[in-house]
Protein backbone atom coordinates (compact mmCIF):
# COMPACT_ATOMS: atom_id res chain seq x y z
CA UNK A 1 0.00 0.00 0.00
CA UNK A 2 1.36 3.45 -0.96
CA UNK A 3 2.34 5.52 2.06
CA UNK A 4 1.13 9.05 2.59
CA UNK A 5 4.64 10.40 2.00
CA UNK A 6 4.92 8.55 -1.33
CA UNK A 7 1.60 9.65 -2.81
CA UNK A 8 1.78 11.85 -5.90
CA UNK A 9 -0.46 14.80 -6.70
CA UNK A 10 -0.89 17.05 -9.70
CA UNK A 11 -0.81 20.84 -9.38
CA UNK A 12 -4.50 20.80 -10.30
CA UNK A 13 -5.25 18.57 -7.30
CA UNK A 14 -3.24 20.81 -5.02
CA UNK A 15 -5.05 23.87 -6.34
CA UNK A 16 -8.39 22.53 -5.05
CA UNK A 17 -7.19 23.02 -1.46
CA UNK A 18 -7.13 26.79 -1.46
CA UNK A 19 -9.32 28.11 1.32
CA UNK A 20 -9.21 28.65 5.06
CA UNK A 21 -9.30 25.30 6.87
CA UNK A 22 -8.14 23.47 3.75
CA UNK A 23 -4.69 24.70 2.72
CA UNK A 24 -2.15 22.82 0.65
CA UNK A 25 1.08 24.22 -0.73
CA UNK A 26 4.06 22.96 -2.73
CA UNK A 27 7.68 23.61 -1.82
CA UNK A 28 10.40 22.03 -3.94
CA UNK A 29 7.98 19.47 -5.42
CA UNK A 30 6.91 18.40 -1.91
CA UNK A 31 3.21 18.70 -1.16
CA UNK A 32 2.25 19.92 2.32
CA UNK A 33 -1.11 19.99 4.05
CA UNK A 34 -0.82 23.05 6.30
CA UNK A 35 -4.51 23.33 7.13
CA UNK A 36 -4.10 22.73 10.86
CA UNK A 37 -0.69 24.39 10.98
CA UNK A 38 -1.92 27.67 9.45
CA UNK A 39 -3.08 29.13 12.76
CA UNK A 40 0.26 28.18 14.35
CA UNK A 41 2.34 29.80 11.63
CA UNK A 42 4.70 32.37 13.20
CA UNK A 43 3.64 34.93 10.61
CA UNK A 44 -0.06 34.22 11.04
CA UNK A 45 -2.50 32.24 8.92
CA UNK A 46 -2.96 35.12 6.50
CA UNK A 47 0.55 34.57 5.12
CA UNK A 48 -0.45 31.15 3.83
CA UNK A 49 -3.75 32.33 2.36
CA UNK A 50 -2.45 34.85 -0.16
CA UNK A 51 -3.26 34.09 -3.79
CA UNK A 52 0.35 33.39 -4.79
CA UNK A 53 0.77 30.69 -2.11
CA UNK A 54 -2.43 28.87 -1.19
CA UNK A 55 -2.95 25.85 -3.45
CA UNK A 56 0.10 26.74 -5.51
CA UNK A 57 3.82 26.09 -5.88
CA UNK A 58 5.18 28.34 -3.16
CA UNK A 59 8.83 27.39 -3.57
CA UNK A 60 10.04 30.85 -4.52
CA UNK A 61 8.05 32.52 -1.76
CA UNK A 62 9.25 29.98 0.83
CA UNK A 63 12.94 30.47 0.07
CA UNK A 64 12.44 34.21 0.09
CA UNK A 65 11.60 33.89 3.78
CA UNK A 66 13.13 30.68 5.14
CA UNK A 67 16.42 28.82 5.21
CA UNK A 68 16.30 25.31 3.74
CA UNK A 69 16.91 23.78 7.18
CA UNK A 70 13.30 24.67 8.05
CA UNK A 71 12.08 22.11 5.51
CA UNK A 72 13.77 19.29 7.39
CA UNK A 73 12.71 20.12 10.93
CA UNK A 74 10.57 17.23 12.21
CA UNK A 75 7.58 19.43 13.11
CA UNK A 76 7.39 20.69 9.54
CA UNK A 77 8.55 17.57 7.69
CA UNK A 78 5.57 15.64 9.03
CA UNK A 79 3.21 18.07 7.28
CA UNK A 80 4.34 16.61 3.95
CA UNK A 81 1.67 14.40 2.39
CA UNK A 82 3.36 13.57 -0.90
CA UNK A 83 5.13 14.96 -3.94
CA UNK A 84 4.19 16.49 -7.27
CA UNK A 85 3.50 13.92 -9.92
CA UNK A 86 6.54 13.26 -12.10
CA UNK A 87 8.74 15.58 -10.05
CA UNK A 88 11.60 14.93 -7.64
CA UNK A 89 12.67 17.33 -4.86
CA UNK A 90 15.91 19.08 -5.71
CA UNK A 91 16.86 20.15 -2.19
CA UNK A 92 17.90 17.41 0.19
CA UNK A 93 19.80 17.39 3.48
CA UNK A 94 23.53 17.27 2.89
CA UNK A 95 25.66 14.50 4.34
CA UNK A 96 27.49 15.64 7.47
CA UNK A 97 30.85 15.54 5.65
CA UNK A 98 29.61 16.98 2.33
CA UNK A 99 31.39 19.81 0.58
CA UNK A 100 29.51 22.84 -0.69
CA UNK A 101 29.22 23.11 -4.47
CA UNK A 102 28.74 26.87 -4.34
CA UNK A 103 31.70 28.55 -6.09
CA UNK A 104 34.26 29.91 -3.60
CA UNK A 105 32.40 28.39 -0.65
CA UNK A 106 35.36 26.07 -0.12
CA UNK A 107 39.07 26.84 -0.47
CA UNK A 108 40.36 25.78 -3.87
CA UNK A 109 42.14 22.66 -2.60
CA UNK A 110 38.69 21.23 -1.75
CA UNK A 111 37.17 22.20 -5.09
CA UNK A 112 36.80 19.32 -7.61
CA UNK A 113 39.33 19.61 -10.41
CA UNK A 114 41.72 21.86 -8.48
CA UNK A 115 45.08 20.87 -7.02
CA UNK A 116 47.35 22.27 -4.34
CA UNK A 117 51.05 21.94 -3.49
CA UNK A 118 50.26 21.96 0.23
CA UNK A 119 47.64 19.29 0.83
CA UNK A 120 47.71 15.52 0.35
CA UNK A 121 45.13 12.75 0.63
CA UNK A 122 45.74 12.55 4.38
CA UNK A 123 44.64 16.17 4.71
CA UNK A 124 41.52 15.41 2.70
CA UNK A 125 40.61 12.43 4.89
CA UNK A 126 41.22 14.57 7.93
CA UNK A 127 38.99 17.36 6.58
CA UNK A 128 36.09 14.99 5.88
CA UNK A 129 36.26 13.50 9.35
CA UNK A 130 36.55 16.92 10.96
CA UNK A 131 33.57 18.35 9.10
CA UNK A 132 31.46 15.35 10.04
CA UNK A 133 32.35 15.73 13.72
CA UNK A 134 31.67 19.47 13.68
CA UNK A 135 28.28 19.10 11.98
CA UNK A 136 27.13 16.22 14.15
CA UNK A 137 28.57 17.16 17.55
CA UNK A 138 29.76 20.76 17.70
CA UNK A 139 27.28 22.72 15.57
CA UNK A 140 24.10 21.81 17.51
CA UNK A 141 25.81 22.81 20.76
CA UNK A 142 27.20 25.98 19.18
CA UNK A 143 23.74 27.15 18.13
CA UNK A 144 22.28 26.48 21.58
CA UNK A 145 25.14 27.98 23.62
CA UNK A 146 25.54 31.02 21.38
CA UNK A 147 21.96 31.90 22.27
CA UNK A 148 21.83 30.98 25.98
CA UNK A 149 25.39 32.04 26.82
CA UNK A 150 26.23 28.88 28.75
CA UNK A 151 29.62 27.22 28.73
CA UNK A 152 30.37 24.65 26.03
CA UNK A 153 28.56 21.43 26.92
CA UNK A 154 30.56 18.74 28.67
CA UNK A 155 29.70 16.07 26.10
CA UNK A 156 31.36 18.25 23.44
CA UNK A 157 34.43 18.72 25.66
CA UNK A 158 34.64 14.96 26.10
CA UNK A 159 34.39 14.38 22.35
CA UNK A 160 37.11 16.94 21.66
CA UNK A 161 39.29 15.22 24.24
CA UNK A 162 38.53 11.71 22.97
CA UNK A 163 39.50 12.68 19.42
CA UNK A 164 42.48 14.69 20.72
CA UNK A 165 41.30 17.86 19.02
CA UNK A 166 42.14 19.79 22.19
CA UNK A 167 45.76 18.72 21.79
CA UNK A 168 45.86 19.17 18.03
CA UNK A 169 44.72 22.78 18.37
CA UNK A 170 48.08 23.52 19.99
CA UNK A 171 49.83 22.48 16.78
CA UNK A 172 52.36 19.67 16.20
CA UNK A 173 54.25 18.72 19.33
CA UNK A 174 55.45 16.11 21.79
CA UNK A 175 52.12 16.14 23.63
CA UNK A 176 50.53 14.29 20.68
CA UNK A 177 52.97 11.38 20.78
CA UNK A 178 51.22 8.03 21.19
CA UNK A 179 47.75 9.53 20.86
CA UNK A 180 45.00 8.52 18.43
CA UNK A 181 44.07 11.54 16.34
CA UNK A 182 40.48 11.97 15.17
CA UNK A 183 39.76 8.26 15.37
CA UNK A 184 43.02 7.28 13.69
CA UNK A 185 42.53 9.20 10.43
CA UNK A 186 46.18 10.27 10.67
CA UNK A 187 49.09 9.56 12.98
CA UNK A 188 50.81 12.05 15.30
CA UNK A 189 53.86 11.85 13.05
CA UNK A 190 51.79 12.97 10.04
CA UNK A 191 50.08 15.84 11.85
CA UNK A 192 51.21 19.28 10.70
CA UNK A 193 50.03 22.89 10.74
CA UNK A 194 47.79 22.29 7.71
CA UNK A 195 45.84 19.72 9.73
CA UNK A 196 45.59 22.31 12.48
CA UNK A 197 44.43 24.88 9.91
CA UNK A 198 41.70 22.44 8.85
CA UNK A 199 40.53 22.17 12.47
CA UNK A 200 40.30 25.96 12.77
CA UNK A 201 38.56 26.26 9.43
CA UNK A 202 35.93 23.64 10.13
CA UNK A 203 35.13 24.85 13.65
CA UNK A 204 34.67 28.42 12.42
CA UNK A 205 32.10 27.29 9.84
CA UNK A 206 29.57 27.18 12.69
CA UNK A 207 29.33 30.95 12.31
CA UNK A 208 28.97 31.44 16.07
CA UNK A 209 31.76 33.79 17.12
CA UNK A 210 31.20 33.80 20.88
CA UNK A 211 31.02 30.02 20.99
CA UNK A 212 34.20 29.83 18.89
CA UNK A 213 36.07 31.49 21.74
CA UNK A 214 34.13 29.45 24.27
CA UNK A 215 35.26 26.30 22.46
CA UNK A 216 38.29 26.21 24.78
CA UNK A 217 40.23 28.95 23.01
CA UNK A 218 41.76 29.53 26.42
CA UNK A 219 43.48 26.16 26.12
CA UNK A 220 44.97 27.13 22.77
CA UNK A 221 46.55 30.32 24.11
CA UNK A 222 47.00 29.47 27.79
CA UNK A 223 48.59 26.02 27.63
CA UNK A 224 51.53 26.59 25.20
CA UNK A 225 53.55 28.61 27.75
CA UNK A 226 53.22 25.67 30.15
CA UNK A 227 54.23 23.21 27.43
CA UNK A 228 57.15 25.32 26.18
CA UNK A 229 58.40 26.96 29.37
CA UNK A 230 57.04 25.02 32.35
CA UNK A 231 59.12 22.60 34.41
CA UNK A 232 58.70 18.88 33.64
CA UNK A 233 56.95 18.46 37.00
CA UNK A 234 54.47 21.23 36.24
CA UNK A 235 53.83 19.89 32.75
CA UNK A 236 53.15 16.41 34.11
CA UNK A 237 50.66 17.83 36.58
CA UNK A 238 48.80 20.17 34.25
CA UNK A 239 49.01 19.14 30.58
CA UNK A 240 47.29 15.69 30.73
CA UNK A 241 44.22 17.02 32.55
CA UNK A 242 43.81 19.95 30.16
CA UNK A 243 44.15 17.75 27.07
CA UNK A 244 41.65 15.32 28.62
CA UNK A 245 39.10 18.10 29.10
CA UNK A 246 39.15 17.64 32.87
CA UNK A 247 40.62 21.09 33.52
CA UNK A 248 40.40 24.40 31.64
CA UNK A 249 43.13 27.00 31.30
CA UNK A 250 43.20 30.59 30.07
CA UNK A 251 45.76 33.27 29.24
CA UNK A 252 45.60 36.29 31.55
CA UNK A 253 47.67 39.10 30.04
CA UNK A 254 45.33 42.00 29.17
CA UNK A 255 44.50 44.65 31.76
CA UNK A 256 42.50 47.86 31.76
CA UNK A 257 45.75 49.76 30.99
CA UNK A 258 47.58 47.00 29.10
CA UNK A 259 45.99 45.59 25.96
CA UNK A 260 48.20 45.47 22.85
CA UNK A 261 50.79 47.26 25.00
CA UNK A 262 51.68 44.21 27.09
CA UNK A 263 54.54 46.14 28.68
CA UNK A 264 51.96 48.24 30.50
CA UNK A 265 50.92 45.41 32.81
CA UNK A 266 50.43 46.45 36.44
CA UNK A 267 49.53 43.12 38.07
CA UNK A 268 52.39 42.66 40.51
CA UNK A 269 54.10 39.59 41.98
CA UNK A 270 56.72 39.57 44.73
CA UNK A 271 58.61 36.76 46.42
CA UNK A 272 57.85 35.62 49.93
CA UNK A 273 60.06 32.64 50.77
CA UNK A 274 59.38 29.92 48.19
CA UNK A 275 56.20 31.55 46.90
CA UNK A 276 55.03 34.27 44.57
CA UNK A 277 52.39 36.61 46.02
CA UNK A 278 50.26 38.09 43.22
CA UNK A 279 47.93 41.10 43.35
CA UNK A 280 46.18 42.98 40.55
CA UNK A 281 43.50 42.59 37.92
CA UNK A 282 43.13 41.24 34.39
CA UNK A 283 40.42 42.16 31.91
CA UNK A 284 38.79 40.62 28.82
CA UNK A 285 40.14 37.18 29.69
CA UNK A 286 38.67 34.56 27.35
CA UNK A 287 37.32 31.48 29.20
CA UNK A 288 38.22 33.17 32.49
CA UNK A 289 34.80 32.63 34.05
CA UNK A 290 35.17 28.85 33.98
CA UNK A 291 38.97 28.38 33.91
CA UNK A 292 40.70 26.22 36.51
CA UNK A 293 44.16 27.49 35.60
CA UNK A 294 45.49 30.93 34.64
CA UNK A 295 48.69 31.70 32.73
CA UNK A 296 49.40 35.14 34.14
CA UNK A 297 51.69 37.95 33.05
CA UNK A 298 53.06 39.80 36.09
CA UNK A 299 55.30 42.72 36.84
CA UNK A 300 58.15 41.54 39.10
CA UNK A 301 61.29 43.06 40.56
CA UNK A 302 63.47 41.71 37.77
CA UNK A 303 61.08 42.62 34.94
CA UNK A 304 57.97 40.91 33.60
CA UNK A 305 57.43 37.26 34.52
CA UNK A 306 54.83 34.69 33.45
CA UNK A 307 53.43 32.58 36.29
CA UNK A 308 51.09 29.60 36.29
CA UNK A 309 48.25 30.16 38.77
CA UNK A 310 45.55 27.60 39.72
CA UNK A 311 42.16 28.95 40.81
CA UNK A 312 42.29 29.35 44.59
CA UNK A 313 41.32 31.61 47.48
CA UNK A 314 42.07 35.18 46.58
CA UNK A 315 41.48 34.62 42.87
CA UNK A 316 38.01 35.67 41.75
CA UNK A 317 36.35 36.09 38.37
CA UNK A 318 33.26 37.84 37.18
CA UNK A 319 31.77 37.92 33.69
CA UNK A 320 32.17 40.93 31.40
CA UNK A 321 29.16 41.69 29.24
CA UNK A 322 30.29 42.11 25.65
CA UNK A 323 28.69 42.36 22.22
CA UNK A 324 29.12 38.64 21.64
CA UNK A 325 27.82 35.61 23.49
CA UNK A 326 28.61 35.00 27.15
CA UNK A 327 29.49 31.44 26.14
CA UNK A 328 33.02 32.80 25.52
CA UNK A 329 33.41 33.16 29.29
CA UNK A 330 34.98 36.63 29.03
CA UNK A 331 36.09 37.60 32.53
CA UNK A 332 37.44 40.27 34.81
CA UNK A 333 39.96 38.51 37.06
CA UNK A 334 41.08 39.75 40.45
CA UNK A 335 44.21 38.50 42.26
CA UNK A 336 44.20 39.39 45.96
CA UNK A 337 47.52 38.23 47.40
CA UNK A 338 47.28 34.90 45.61
CA UNK A 339 50.13 32.57 46.57
CA UNK A 340 51.75 30.04 44.23
CA UNK A 341 55.11 28.21 44.41
CA UNK A 342 58.12 29.76 42.69
CA UNK A 343 58.29 26.52 40.70
CA UNK A 344 55.19 27.75 38.84
CA UNK A 345 57.33 30.28 36.99
CA UNK A 346 57.10 29.81 33.21
CA UNK A 347 60.44 30.56 31.61
CA UNK A 348 63.02 32.72 33.31
CA UNK A 349 62.16 35.30 35.90
CA UNK A 350 62.15 38.75 34.31
CA UNK A 351 62.01 37.29 30.78
CA UNK A 352 58.23 37.05 30.58
CA UNK A 353 57.85 39.36 27.61
CA UNK A 354 59.68 36.84 25.38
CA UNK A 355 57.37 34.08 26.67
CA UNK A 356 54.31 36.21 25.89
CA UNK A 357 55.50 37.33 22.45
CA UNK A 358 56.48 33.83 21.34
CA UNK A 359 52.96 32.70 22.21
CA UNK A 360 51.35 35.53 20.23
CA UNK A 361 52.39 34.23 16.81
CA UNK A 362 50.38 31.03 17.13
CA UNK A 363 47.45 32.85 18.73
CA UNK A 364 47.28 35.39 15.92
CA UNK A 365 47.56 32.67 13.30
CA UNK A 366 44.64 30.86 14.95
CA UNK A 367 42.52 34.02 15.09
CA UNK A 368 43.09 34.93 11.46
CA UNK A 369 42.47 31.32 10.37
CA UNK A 370 39.06 31.21 12.02
CA UNK A 371 38.25 34.75 10.93
CA UNK A 372 38.98 33.93 7.28
CA UNK A 373 36.92 30.75 7.43
CA UNK A 374 33.91 32.66 8.74
CA UNK A 375 34.44 35.34 6.11
CA UNK A 376 34.30 32.64 3.44
CA UNK A 377 31.10 31.31 5.00
CA UNK A 378 29.58 34.79 4.61
CA UNK A 379 30.59 34.85 0.95
CA UNK A 380 28.73 31.56 0.48
CA UNK A 381 25.67 32.98 2.25
CA UNK A 382 25.69 36.03 -0.02
CA UNK A 383 26.07 33.98 -3.20
CA UNK A 384 23.11 31.82 -2.22
CA UNK A 385 20.93 34.70 -1.12
CA UNK A 386 21.68 36.83 -4.18
CA UNK A 387 20.42 33.97 -6.34
CA UNK A 388 17.21 33.17 -4.47
CA UNK A 389 16.17 36.66 -3.37
CA UNK A 390 13.83 38.35 -5.84
CA UNK A 391 13.81 42.15 -5.94
CA UNK A 392 12.54 44.52 -8.62
CA UNK A 393 11.29 41.51 -10.55
CA UNK A 394 14.59 39.61 -10.76
CA UNK A 395 17.27 37.94 -8.69
CA UNK A 396 19.56 40.18 -6.66
CA UNK A 397 22.57 38.94 -8.60
CA UNK A 398 21.05 40.45 -11.74
CA UNK A 399 22.01 43.83 -10.26
CA UNK A 400 25.48 45.01 -11.30
CA UNK A 401 26.08 46.68 -7.95
CA UNK A 402 25.47 43.38 -6.15
CA UNK A 403 27.81 41.51 -8.48
CA UNK A 404 30.47 44.16 -7.83
CA UNK A 405 30.18 43.57 -4.07
CA UNK A 406 30.42 39.82 -4.59
CA UNK A 407 33.54 40.29 -6.73
CA UNK A 408 35.26 42.20 -3.96
CA UNK A 409 34.22 39.68 -1.32
CA UNK A 410 35.54 36.76 -3.37
CA UNK A 411 38.83 38.54 -4.11
CA UNK A 412 39.38 39.20 -0.40
CA UNK A 413 38.97 35.61 0.76
CA UNK A 414 40.92 34.09 -2.12
CA UNK A 415 43.89 36.42 -1.72
CA UNK A 416 43.96 35.91 2.05
CA UNK A 417 43.70 32.14 1.61
CA UNK A 418 46.78 32.08 -0.60
CA UNK A 419 48.75 34.19 1.85
CA UNK A 420 47.61 32.08 4.79
CA UNK A 421 48.61 28.82 3.12
CA UNK A 422 52.05 30.23 2.31
CA UNK A 423 52.57 31.30 5.94
CA UNK A 424 51.33 27.90 7.15
CA UNK A 425 53.82 26.18 4.85
CA UNK A 426 56.61 28.25 6.39
CA UNK A 427 55.44 27.24 9.87
CA UNK A 428 55.76 23.60 8.84
CA UNK A 429 59.36 24.20 7.90
CA UNK A 430 60.49 26.34 10.82
CA UNK A 431 61.16 25.71 14.47
CA UNK A 432 59.17 27.49 17.16
CA UNK A 433 61.99 30.03 17.61
CA UNK A 434 62.47 30.52 13.87
CA UNK A 435 58.79 31.36 13.46
CA UNK A 436 59.14 34.18 16.00
CA UNK A 437 62.22 35.51 14.23
CA UNK A 438 61.20 35.16 10.60
CA UNK A 439 57.41 35.27 10.19
CA UNK A 440 56.02 37.12 13.22
CA UNK A 441 55.75 40.19 11.01
CA UNK A 442 54.05 38.31 8.18
CA UNK A 443 51.51 36.80 10.59
CA UNK A 444 50.86 40.26 12.06
CA UNK A 445 50.33 41.80 8.61
CA UNK A 446 48.14 38.91 7.50
CA UNK A 447 45.98 39.20 10.60
CA UNK A 448 45.57 42.91 9.94
CA UNK A 449 44.59 42.17 6.33
CA UNK A 450 42.10 39.41 7.15
CA UNK A 451 40.35 41.30 9.92
CA UNK A 452 40.23 44.52 7.92
CA UNK A 453 38.77 42.82 4.85
CA UNK A 454 36.43 40.89 7.13
CA UNK A 455 34.75 44.06 8.30
CA UNK A 456 34.44 45.25 4.71
CA UNK A 457 32.83 41.94 3.79
CA UNK A 458 30.49 42.21 6.78
CA UNK A 459 29.26 45.61 5.58
CA UNK A 460 28.83 44.41 1.99
CA UNK A 461 26.92 41.37 3.22
CA UNK A 462 24.66 43.62 5.29
CA UNK A 463 23.74 45.58 2.18
CA UNK A 464 23.01 42.39 0.24
CA UNK A 465 20.83 40.95 3.01
CA UNK A 466 19.16 44.24 3.91
CA UNK A 467 16.97 44.15 7.00
CA UNK A 468 17.67 40.46 7.49
CA UNK A 469 21.30 41.32 8.31
CA UNK A 470 20.25 42.88 11.61
CA UNK A 471 18.05 39.98 12.69
CA UNK A 472 19.56 37.28 14.91
CA UNK A 473 17.33 34.51 13.50
CA UNK A 474 16.25 33.43 10.04
CA UNK A 475 17.85 34.11 6.68
CA UNK A 476 20.45 36.61 7.80
CA UNK A 477 21.42 35.14 11.17
CA UNK A 478 25.00 34.30 10.15
CA UNK A 479 25.51 37.71 8.58
CA UNK A 480 24.14 39.42 11.69
CA UNK A 481 26.48 37.43 13.93
CA UNK A 482 29.48 38.12 11.72
CA UNK A 483 28.77 41.82 11.34
CA UNK A 484 28.37 42.20 15.09
CA UNK A 485 31.40 40.16 16.06
CA UNK A 486 33.97 40.60 13.25
CA UNK A 487 35.55 43.57 15.10
CA UNK A 488 36.65 41.11 17.82
CA UNK A 489 39.17 39.55 15.46
CA UNK A 490 40.58 43.01 14.77
CA UNK A 491 41.31 43.51 18.48
CA UNK A 492 41.99 40.14 20.13
CA UNK A 493 45.61 39.04 19.93
CA UNK A 494 46.73 42.58 19.09
CA UNK A 495 44.89 45.50 17.54
CA UNK A 496 45.06 45.92 13.77
CA UNK A 497 47.12 49.12 13.69
CA UNK A 498 49.60 47.78 16.22
CA UNK A 499 50.08 44.59 14.20
CA UNK A 500 50.48 46.50 10.94
CA UNK A 501 53.21 48.58 12.53
CA UNK A 502 54.84 45.44 13.96
CA UNK A 503 54.94 43.83 10.53
CA UNK A 504 56.54 46.85 8.90
CA UNK A 505 59.06 47.32 11.72
CA UNK A 506 60.16 43.69 11.37
CA UNK A 507 60.60 44.22 7.63
CA UNK A 508 62.63 47.38 8.21
CA UNK A 509 64.96 45.55 10.58
CA UNK A 510 65.83 43.17 7.76
CA UNK A 511 66.37 45.86 5.14
CA UNK A 512 69.82 45.50 3.52
CA UNK A 513 72.10 48.39 4.46
CA UNK A 514 73.03 48.90 0.81
CA UNK A 515 69.46 48.91 -0.56
CA UNK A 516 69.12 51.92 -2.89
CA UNK A 517 66.84 52.92 -5.75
Amino acid sequence: MESKQQKEYTLEEVAQHNKEGDVWIVVDSRVYDVSKFANLHPGGAAVLLVDTIVGKDATEAFFGLHRQEVLFRPQYARLQIGTLKGKQPQIKPLAADALSLVPYAEPSWLTPGFSSPYYNEGHRRFQRAMRKLVNEVVLPDAITCEENGRRISQHVVEKLAETNIIGMRLGPGKYLKGRTLLGGVITPEEFDHFHELIINTELARCGTRGYMDGLLAGDVIGLPPVVNFGSPELQAKVVPDVLAGKKFICLAISEAFAGSDVGGMQTYAYKDGNEWVISGTKKWITNGTFADYFTVGCKTEGGYTVIFVPRSDGLSTKPIKTAYSATAGTAFVTFDKVRVPLSNTLGKEGKGISVILSNFNHERWMILSTSLSTQRLIVEECLKWSQQRQAFGRSLNAQAVVRAKLAQMIARVESAQSWLENVTHQMNNMSYDEQSEKIAGAIALLKQYVTNTGRATAEDAAQIFGGRSITQTGMGKLVENYRRTSPYDAILGGAEDVLGDLGVRQALRRMPKNARL
